[in-house]
Formats: structure tokens, sequence, C-alpha cells
């Protein structure tokens, strides 16, 4: 692999156990550079490869939802993981706290981590590196050009990181090699503590009530539209390349027609590569308009997304915003709203608009809501609050408690933008929104069939 996909977080010593890789945002056993990283440290060194991952009980705005499908996805990586010969150890509590333990008992040769830009993330490795004897790496297993070698600065938009991305994309966007046998990647078993082993052991198939013991979030019923898991990714991937991609220019864009790829739970949650996804799309017969238009938004605007939260760690509040935008929405401050919505009002779908009530209803029901129908649900909670402050907390509280694909930086960046302006440009200026860009009902109505996008909406709420 490519090794600029990998930096050293900070030295240390290199202990004589194994080489630990620590599994917190790319929660899959195939296509991982990191894990593919980790074993390679193991090779040279001679030792073995364990594989961790800590559950957080204080994920920030993790639902019970959000973890069940994390659990059951970490059941199937950890199959295929001791199918290799790979132990996975599973702990609960604080991750960095827990995994400078674990790597303390097990003497480790070093620690392979996932890079994220959420700044909880760089705290935990800022945390663990401290509290680490040996080197901590991190990997970005997530981009298809790491986060951190695309750019050293925060992008002023897409046009910006567009030609950066680009010209990196023959040396980044390669096939992955397979991992080495299992003989060379044994890891070794290290006890862990008595809560731990109690999420082990509900890990490892126990009983519902040994489950609920160990984590109660756990028992929560799991996702009705999207199953967790590598092995249901993976014919998710298969049927969009094969019935989706024809047709994405046009089609992504239609609430009412099912013309985006669905695929983002499961890129949220690590359990699909978006490097593989873009080899599939990249190499299959659909137009190349359609390939183009995917391949945009699946490696440029998500690499933007991740470039703006690693360099802007307030990237979920009003103080992120350009300046401009905060000189026009300062400015408007005072202008009155058509109307005004509580927080509670908001989540129950109870305003006045037939097009957001469904786009919210979508969001209740599935765990995910149509892309262009979020940025114009985002446009009017800028509209029905009294300020762009509690305009950007209500969204980032709904988006992030209700998406399985929220906690994201893609969420972040497309709240941002839709009220703040960010990774965009000032407009005509209007009341209340300023010079931020505008969306409103008849707009949609150009657009796309709204009435039949309600009635869908109003479909997926049945049981």
């Amino acid at each position: 692999m490519n090794p600029r996909r990998a930096r050293l977080v900070s030295p240390g010593t290199s202990g004589k156990g194994p080489v630990l890789y620590w599994m917190h945002r790319d929660h899959r056993v195939r296509d991982n550079w990191a894990l593919l990283y980790a074993a390679r440290l193991a090779r040279q060194a001679g030792t073995g490869l364990t594989c961790a991952h800590c559950l957080d009980p204080a994920y920030p705005l993790a639902q019970p939802g959000h973890f069940r499908f994390l659990y059951e996805g970490l059941l199937e990586t950890a199959r295929d993981l001791e199918a290799l010969g790979i132990a996975f150890v599973r702990l609960l509590g604080d991750p960095p706290a827990e995994m400078a333990g674990l790597a303390r008992r097990a003497d480790a040769c070093a620690v392979v981590a996932d890079f994220d830009p959420l700044r909880h993330k760089r705290a935990w490795l800022a945390r663990a590196g401290l509290a680490m004897t040996c080197p901590l790496h991190e990997v970005d297993a997530r981009n298809v050009v790491p986060c951190f070698v695309a750019s050293d600065k925060q992008e002023y938009m897409a046009r910006t990181i567009r030609p950066k991305i680009h010209r990196l994309l023959p040396e980044f966007l390669e096939d992955f090699p397979g991992l080495d046998s299992p003989a060379g990647l044994a890891g070794l078993c290290v006890p862990a503590r008595t809560s731990p082993r109690r999420y082990a052991e509900a890990l490892g198939g126990k009983s519902r009530s040994q489950i609920e013991q160990a984590f109660p979030c756990l028992a929560a019923p799991p996702p009705r539209f999207f199953r967790p898991g590598e092995c249901a990714a993976r014919p998710a991937l298969d049927r969009f390349i094969r019935e989706g991609l024809n047709g994405y220019a046009t089609n992504r864009n239609d609430p009412s027609r099912d013309g985006q790829s669905g695929l983002s739970p499961w890129l949220h949650f690590g359990m699909l590569s978006a490097q593989r996804t873009a080899l599939d799309a990249a190499t299959s017969d659909a137009p190349a308009p359609d390939k183009e238009a995917f391949l945009e938004e699946l490696v440029v605007r998500r690499e933007l997304a991740d470039n703006f939260c690693l360099h802007r760690p307030d990237y979920d509040r009003a103080s992120c915003y350009p300046d401009w935008a905060k000189r026009t929405l300062s400015r408007h401050a005072r202008d009155p709203r058509p109307s005004l919505y509580s927080k509670e009002q908001l989540e129950a779908g109870q305003t006045h608009d037939p097009a957001w009530n469904a786009a919210q209803a979508e969001l209740a029901a599935t765990g995910k809501m149509h892309g262009y129908m979020r940025m114009y649900w985002a446009k009017k909670i800028l509209e029905w609050t009294p300020s762009p402050e509690e305009a950007q907390d209500v969204a980032v509280d709904l988006n992030d408690r209700l998406s399985l694909d929220g906690r994201d930086p893609n969420g972040y960046a497309g709240i941002a933008w839709a009220l703040g302006g960010v990774h965009d440009r000032p407009w005509m200026e209007r009341t209340v929104f300023g010079q931020v860009r505008f969306m409103n009902a008849a707009g949609l109505k150009r657009k796309f069939d709204v009435e039949a996008y309600c009635r869908k909406a109003a479909s997926l709420s049945r049981p």
C-alpha cells in the first residue's frame, strides 16, 4: 500500500507483543487500508496482529438504533477476523483509556488507528498517544486520497479541492491487495477486565438478556430499511452499480424516485469502502456523465467534508460560517420569520409545509433523508427558528440523532453549507437568509413531483 496513507501520531518504544489495530471508524475486514497497514507492521516486526474495538456508551448524540446497527455489524466483523486467525478484542468504556490499557497489557509492538477528522476522535488519539508507550499510527482508510495528503489547509469550496484530488487519484485510486496468510497474522488473546469481558461475551452470540446487561442500548430494534454489516453493504453496492448508476446524473436530485445510491449508512459506519465503491463505479459500463456525477459526490464532496471538519473543529457551530455569511446573517437577524416552530414541532413534522413534513417523516421512519431534501430541510429550519445559532443547533441535533449517517463530516458540512454558506458563495440578498443561498417550495415543484414524494414518505411511515 502507499505509505502516505499512514502517519505517526506519537512515537514510542515497541513492545514484544502484537500490533494492535484500533478499529473505530472503518468497521470492516475487506478493503481496509488500516488493517492492511497493521498487518504489514506485524509482518515486518515478526509478531502477531490483534484487532480491538471499544464501544463508547457516551458517544455524542448516538442513539440506541445507531448502537444496534454498529453492534450487528461488529458481530460479522468478529466472525470474519477470527476466521482469519486474528483475535478481536471488544472493549466497553472510554476508548483512549481502554485502548491504552490494552496496549500496556499486551506489551504492544505498535497501535494502528483509523483516521477521523471529528474533534472528539482527534482528542481520542491525542489522549491515547500520551498514555501509550508504544508508537501510535493513524491510517486514512475512509478517503480515496488521504485527507492529510490532499490538502494542508481548509479548502474554500469544491472547485479548490477538486484539482488537488484529481491530481492525486492516479497515485491513490488503486486496487486493494489481499491480507497475508492467516498463519502470519495470528494475534494474541489479551485478557480483558470484567466489564469489557461481559461485552465480549455478548458479542459472541449470548442471550438477549446478557446483551442488555452488558449494554442496554444494544437491545434496541435494528433499523427497518438497512441491514448492517459488510455482507449487506456489498450486495447494495452491486445492485446500485447494476441498476442505479445508469441515469444517476439526472435521477439523483428527484426525491420522488429512487435515484440515489442509498449507500450512506454503510459508508458512514465504515462497513463499505468508498475506494471499493469508486473502483466498481469507474470500471462499470454506465454512461460517462453518470459515473462522473457519482464520483464527484463520492470522492470530491466527501473528501471536502473531511477537510472541513479537520481544519474547523467548530464544524457543528455557527462560528464555522465564512465571514461574509456571518455579516449578512447578522444584518438580517431581526427580520420577522414567516413561521416559528419549536424543536419538538420540527421533530414531529408539524409545520405548514407538506414537503418539509414528508422529508422529516422519511428521516424518522428510515434513518435517512434524500440528499436534495436534506438541503431544503436545513434551509427551512433557518427560516423557521429565531436565529442562525438556534437553527444550527436544531439541525445538527435532529440530523445526528435521527440519521443513520448522522454524526458524520458529510452532515456537518451539508448543514454548514445550507445555513451558513460554507463551500458556497454570496447570492442575491433576501429576508432572513441575507446572501445565503435560498430554497423554497415553489422551486421544489419545478424540479420534481412533490405530491408523489409526499405519498412515498407517507408509505414509509406505515409498518
